[in-house]
């Protein structure tokens, strides 16, 4: 892969576990978002996505406690609406800067990010999170600040995870042809999306999952990726 210069990686089950996300931040997020919400409710930024939740839903006038039920129903969905990811971010940001937690990374994805940057490879990250919210999980992680390793971050505004034309508008962002943009992912419907644009393309398979292809490159861990 000599002729990969940059590197676009997913965040769950790619550079961190999905149980921290699922364990840890969903849960602060339900927790802590009504009381958000209602101390919040009048900021410009929280108004304006708690109006794009309410269009998302299609609801014409809905009262702050509906709009708060609806966004709890959907962290229990785990849904994909950018709103509700958005002010997932603001809530976050609060239990990291207070010391709640911290993110947690794969053992060697820090170095091995460190390592890319230091070859002169572009970084970046693609996830459903929003992009503050990505800025925070490497800002805070268990390994330091790792945000200076990274030159951009893309997430669901630029388009959706399995769709082929998020990443042609990623790669004409990042001003790269497709084929030399590396990307990262645990979902093989992400990685089709990624190769059919004509981006490379690489699965991690972490363990305890059997390492076995589907389609695409398969590693455990990013240490059997050589760029």
């Amino acid at each position: 892969m000599s002729d990969i210069r940059a590197i676009l990686t997913d965040i769950e089950g790619t550079t961190s576990s999905i149980d921290f996300v699922k364990d840890v931040l969903f849960p602060y997020a339900r927790t802590h978002l009504p009381a958000y919400v209602e101390t919040h409710a009048d900021t410009p930024e929280v108004q304006h996505w708690l109006h794009e939740a309410a269009k998302e839903a299609g609801f014409v006038e809905a009262s702050r406690t509906e709009i708060i039920d609806l966004l709890v129903r959907w962290i229990d969905e785990d849904r994909k609406s950018t709103a509700l990811k958005a002010l997932q971010g603001m809530i976050w940001r609060e239990g990291y800067e207070s010391g709640a937690y911290v993110s947690h990374m794969y053992p060697e994805v820090a170095a091995r990010l460190r390592a890319w940057h230091e070859q002169g490879l572009a970084l970046y990250v693609y996830s459903s999170g929003s992009v503050p919210a990505q800025k925070l999980l490497f800002g805070y992680s268990e390994n330091g600040d790792l945000t200076p390793l990274f030159s951009g971050y893309f997430d669901t505004q630029t388009g959706h995870k399995r769709e082929v034309d998020s990443y042609r508008r990623i790669a004409e962002a990042i001003g790269l042809p497709p084929a030399q943009v590396l990307f990262l992912s645990d979902i093989r419907e992400e990685l089709d999306a990624a190769r059919t644009a004509g981006m490379r393309t690489t699965q991690l398979v972490r363990p305890p999952q059997p390492l076995s292809e589907n389609g695409h490159p398969a590693v455990a861990d990013f240490d059997a990726i050589a760029p």
